[in-house]
């Protein structure tokens, strides 16, 4: 026999209820990929604005307030050695009574990067140094069939990776390095002058060093931006050392701001081995 049909029993209040419940709740969402790019976008967008915004607040001082030091051309003293700064417009100073004249009033005459000019055993290196220079200064050695016994500099700096670069080169060549009466050297300049296996500097040239940015990326997180500056200070004074130079002058770098620039006395090139024929 058959079983009889069992009736279904409509759900109950209580069932209808929780069914209608269930129906109202939205349904899980699926991340497409799309989703998740756009997401990953939208928090590194988020990143670089406030990376921004914190460099501009930083930057915000210095344009609103510049600084207050005596301009490049005031004589330094003991004690008063921090100037202003600016790699592409800093009055030089004057010619010394009984030294020949300058060719340039200020930075901004000089050649926007690296010129090499070739007087018999002489190369003197003159104007900024620029992003690639050091390639172009491995060109120009290549060229030469005998490299220079010495180097003049006369430049406000630049690129530290190109002068730390062009640096390592000469020593290789084993060059002397020099500066006479009205040259500067500044910023990444100084790594340059270090290279030389014996370096003259006259006193009536002046030699300055402040802080770097070693190429920092503004896209990084704030702590890959301190990790980079740190590994490159790190580097120059490995680089110093090797070239027997104290690492110790870099204290005086790592206190003056990159818009201004301690200038070394006599006493002090001497001191950090930086000039080592410094009665000559």
């Amino acid at each position: 026999m058959s079983s009889p049909d069992i009736p279904v029993l409509p759900p109950s209040r209580a069932e209808r209820k929780a069914e209608r419940k269930a129906a109202s709740q939205p349904k899980p969402r699926r991340f497409s990929a799309k989703a998740a790019i756009t997401g990953v976008l939208a928090v590194q967008l988020a990143i670089a604005l406030f990376l921004m915004g914190s460099d501009l607040f930083r930057a915000i001082p210095h344009i609103a307030w510049p600084s207050s030091q005596p301009r490049f051309d005031t004589p330094v003293i003991p004690g008063d050695q921090t100037r202003r700064y600016n790699p592409r417009d800093t009055p030089l100073r004057p010619s010394e009574d009984g030294n020949p004249d300058r060719p340039y009033r200020s930075t901004g005459e000089m050649p926007s990067r690296l010129d090499f000019a070739r007087s018999g055993e002489t190369l003197t290196l003159t104007g900024e140094i620029a992003v690639g220079d050091a390639e172009r200064f491995a060109d120009y050695l290549g060229t030469n069939a005998t490299p220079p016994s010495f180097i003049r500099l006369n430049s406000p700096g630049g690129s530290v990776q190109d002068a730390l670069s062009i640096g390592r080169q000469l020593r290789e060549k084993e060059v002397d390095t020099l500066m006479g009466a009205g040259d500067i050297c500044l910023s990444a300049c100084p790594y340059v002058l270090a290279s030389g296996v014996t370096r003259n500097i006259h006193d009536d040239a002046q030699v300055g060093v402040h802080q770097h940015y070693f190429g920092t990326n503004s896209a990084l997180p704030a702590f890959l931006a301190v990790e980079d500056i740190q590994r490159g200070q790190g580097e120059v004074m490995a680089y110093l050392n090797d070239m027997g130079v104290d690492p110790l002058i870099m204290r005086h770098a790592l206190v003056t701001p990159p818009d201004e620039i301690y200038v070394l006395l006599p006493a002090q090139l001497t001191e950090y081995n930086m000039d080592t024929d410094p009665d000559s």
